[in-house]
Formats: C-alpha cells, sequence, structure tokens
C-alpha cells in the first residue's frame, strides 16, 4: 500500500480493488490484454504514442496517469493529491485528453485511466486548474462533512477500520460509505466515459471498503467498463485482495516481489506453475505487472535499473499466461520524487530520460507473441534445473530464456508446425523441424520467442 511520506509532502497510490456489480470483465476485454502504463507522459504525447507505436504493435490498453486538478508541484505525486475533478492537471486539459483518446482508439488503442477517488489533498493552496482549496473543504465540491472522522494517519494494516478509515499518509479521507461522496465520484467517473475512457485503475482501493467501490461502480453509465483495483497484499492483514474480486481485476504484487526474487536469488525452473500454483489470485481476475511506479521507487520490485534480469522478466510475463500484463513506462530518476522530464513532454524515446520500457525491443516484441498465443496452454515445457527455461504456448508459440552466466546450445522439442520462424528477440529467423525442433544457441540473459504468424523478420 503506498506507506511512503515524500519528503515535505506526500505521495500515493495506495490499494484496493472492489467487489462489483454482476456485470464483471475479468482481465481487459477482447483479443488484446496488454496495457502500456504511460506514467506521467502528457495526454498529446500519448496521443502520438498510440498512433505510432503502440496499435502497431498490439498493444490492447494505454494507462494514462490521473486526468484531475492536483495541487501544484514538480513531484510526480502531486497528479496524486486531486483537488476538483476538473481535467486540468499538468498532462494537459479537457481538450488535450479528448483528443487523446480519440487518437488512441482510432489506432485501436483502448484508454485506462488511473483514478483517485480514496482521498483529495494535505494541504492547501491553489490547484493546477486555478480552484482555490484546504484540506477538507474544496469549493464546489466537498466539505468537511463529506471526509472520514479518523483525521490521523493509517497506522496498523491489521485493524480494518483504521486502513479505510484514517488518512493515508496525510491525505483528506473521502467518506466513501455517504450518499454523496458515492454520487459525486460516480459523476466524476461518468464524466470520463462520456469522453470515451474504457477502464479505471483505481487507486488505494484497499483503502475503500469493497461494498463502497461496488456501490459507485453500479452507478456508471456503462457498469461494465474495465475496473482494476490497487489492492496490495500483505500477510496477516486486515483487508485482502479477494474481497474485491467481485467488483472486477485486482493488481497482484505478490506476482512483481517474486519475480524479483526468483530472478535475483533463486532458479527460473521454479517458474513452471507460476501463478495459482503459488497461491495468487485467479489468473481471470489479476492484473499483473513487473514494476509499476511506486515499486520501481521503494525497491520491492525490479526496476529499469536491473539490467538483463528486469527485461527478461517482461520477457517471461508476457509470454506466460497469467493475469493481464502491465508494461511500466516512465522515466529515469535518481530522486525518487522527480516529476516527469518536461513536464510530461515526450519528444522521443530515450531522449531527456525517457526510458520507453515499451518500446524496448526485447520487450515490444513480445506483445504480438502474447496476442498470437491467447487462450494456449503452456505445453513443452523443459529447465535445466537452474536458470534456463523454455516453454510452448500450445501449437501457436514458443520461447526460451537462458539466465545462465554462459551461453547455452540445444535442441528444443515444440508443438509448431514445420516451418521458418522470426525470433522477434532480436529479428534472426529459426527452422522447425517436421519433427517441430529446432536448434539454438542462446548467450547468456538472452531469449528466444518465436510464433506462428510471424514468418519473416
Amino acid at each position: 500500500m503506498a506507506r511512503r511520506i515524500l519528503a515535505g509532502a506526500v505521495a500515493l497510490t495506495a490499494a484496493a480493488f472492489v467487489m462489483a456489480p454482476t456485470n464483471v470483465q475479468a482481465s481487459p476485454p477482447g483479443t488484446k490484454d496488454v496495457t502500456a502504463v504511460l506514467f506521467e507522459w502528457n495526454y498529446a504525447s500519448v496521443a502520438r504514442e498510440c498512433t505510432s507505436t503502440l496499435g502497431p504493435a498490439g498493444y490492447g490498453y494505454v494507462q494514462v496517469s490521473p486526468p484531475a486538478e492536483h495541487i501544484q508541484g514538480s513531484q510526480w505525486w502531486t497528479s496524486y493529491q486531486p483537488v476538483s475533478y476538473k481535467i486540468a492537471g499538468r498532462l494537459g486539459d479537457r481538450t488535450a485528453f479528448q483528443n487523446m483518446v480519440n487518437t488512441c482508439h482510432s489506432a485501436g488503442v483502448k484508454v485506462v485511466v488511473d483514478t483517485v477517488i480514496n482521498h483529495m489533498s494535505a494541504g492547501s493552496g491553489t490547484g493546477t486548474g486555478g480552484s482555490s482549496y484546504t484540506k477538507y473543504n474544496y469549493p464546489g465540491l466537498y466539505s468537511s462533512y463529506d471526509f472520514d472522522d479518523c483525521t490521523s494517519q493509517v497506522s496498523n494494516y491489521q485493524d480494518r477500520w483504521n486502513v479505510q478509515h484514517c488518512e493515508l499518509v496525510g491525505l483528506a479521507d473521502l467518506d466513501t460509505g455517504e450518499e454523496y461522496v458515492r454520487k459525486t465520484i460516480a459523476g466524476y467517473l461518468n464524466d470520463l466515459l462520456s469522453l470515451g475512457v474504457d477502464g479505471f485503475r483505481i487507486d488505494a482501493a484497499k483503502h475503500i471498503d469493497s461494498a463502497d467501490l461496488a456501490n459507485i461502480k453500479s452507478r456508471l453509465t456503462n457498469p461494465g467498463a474495465y475496473w482494476k483495483q490497487e489492492v496490495i497484499y500483505g500477510a496477516g492483514e486486515a483487508v485482502q485482495p479477494t474481497e474485491y474480486t467481485g467488483n472486477g481485476d485486482v493488481q497482484e504484487f505478490r506476482y512483481a516481489y517474486d519475480l524479483k526474487r526468483v530472478f535475483n536469488n533463486e532458479k527460473l525452473a521454479y517458474l513452471s506453475n507460476y501463478g495459482e500454483g503459488w497461491g495468487y489470485l485467479s489468473s481471470s481476475k489479476a492484473g499483473v505487472f513487473v514494476d509499476n511506479h511506486d515499486t520501481e521507487r521503494n525497491g520491492s520490485t525490479l526496476n529499469y535499473k536491473s539490467g538483463a534480469n528486469y527485461t527478461l522478466a517482461n520477457v517471461f510475463m508476457l509470454a506466460w499466461p497469467y493475469g493481464a500484463p502491465d508494461i511500466n513506462s516512465g522515466y529515469e530518476w535518481s530522486d525518487a520524487d522527480a516529476g516527469p522530464p518536461n513536464g510530461g513532454q515526450m519528444n522521443a524515446c530515450w531522449q531527456d530520460g525517457w526510458k520507453c520500457q515499451h518500446k524496448w525491443p526485447e520487450i515490444i516484441g513480445m506483445v504480438g507473441f502474447r496476442n498470437a498465443t491467447r487462450g494456449q496452454a503452456v505445453a513443452n515445457w523443459w529447465d535445466n534445473g537452474n536458470n534456463a527455461i523454455a516453454f510452448g504456448r500450445g501449437s501457436k508459440g514458443y520461447v526460451a530464456i537462458n539466465h545462465e552466466s554462459s551461453s547455452l546450445t540445444r535442441t528444443y522439442q515444440t508443438s509448431l508446425p514445420a516451418g521458418t520462424y522470426c525470433n522477434v528477440q532480436n529479428n534472426t529467423t529459426v527452422t522447425v523441424n517436421s519433427s517441430g525442433q529446432f536448434s539454438a544457441t542462446l548467450g547468456s540473459n538472452t531469449a528466444l520467442a518465436i510464433y506462428a504468424g510471424k514468418s519473416s523478420c
């Protein structure tokens, strides 16, 4: 749960998931379930990226940072302290947002919005859209009557009431059990739906009672909109992710934590039953990721600084049939509070600090692999008992990962039809014989991925 107090103020992102009305969407709908999370990209930059990269690569969704007026400041976490529900933040105004949604839709990419509805701001001042506010008083929107009675910080994760009624890192906690608050939040979400938004990531969902979220969702003009809730698992805690699966998908943080441990310190051979076999949420309800904007900064997961471990973990996630994957795409940082380069304007990938992980060759090639192998079970698993693994996805695809310190040469058994395939990891060709076999040499910390329908590079 976002338990971080950032210098001088607060960051946020807690987690939560919702129990929902009957019209529940398990994993993003459609044949393309990969989401590119363009963290703190402004909406004009997102629109261009949908056209130039995300649509052509087969990404089904783009997730954008919160579209609401927020507190002023250069830090990234100011986006998570709303002061009104006007689209008037650092990343663009209502017109820019609407244009982004339309442009992404034209490129075949649906739009998920990171949505902050657990709380408002800390402190007082003038927001990014000119609105004056003080904590507990947001003129024309909320007054002190609309906030929970507990005005101290969340301090005891073994106490459900404390987690869901007190203040996450000092942010004014909305009383989501109250009719006016529910109606107002639903109004905000319905406004976003009117602009064409396809779904929501519910920030800090863990800090909102699942029944409150179900009530809010039931008021949506499209109650079947995709719904992904941030509910961070904690062993022995009072609030658990499983409480929220009735509302929609829940982000499975254990998936990311364990990938870090396995890739850094254990054996990839252990991944042969990854997912539900490890006690995670049902695959149809799980949102998965290698890292997100919180975890890449707090050290709980791998991140772009982790080198090949990070790249290969993303390759594995996209190849493995569990959950609906998010690809975190952010920017370089040494100061964990630092906001985006150029105020969120992304002029070119891999310049000005933009990392563009969604466009790394090893990752972007796996989006097509995932789409082509959707619905296919794992087949022909092989491992060397250590850090080299390979597996197929039915008769549609095959991937091999060498996380050993030296190169590996062997013959692999697949269920693929004979033919020539493009290895989307490095744009070389692989020939599968009539017995479904091919031979290949993989360098240390490299992968190979081939799939039906991709014969030429």
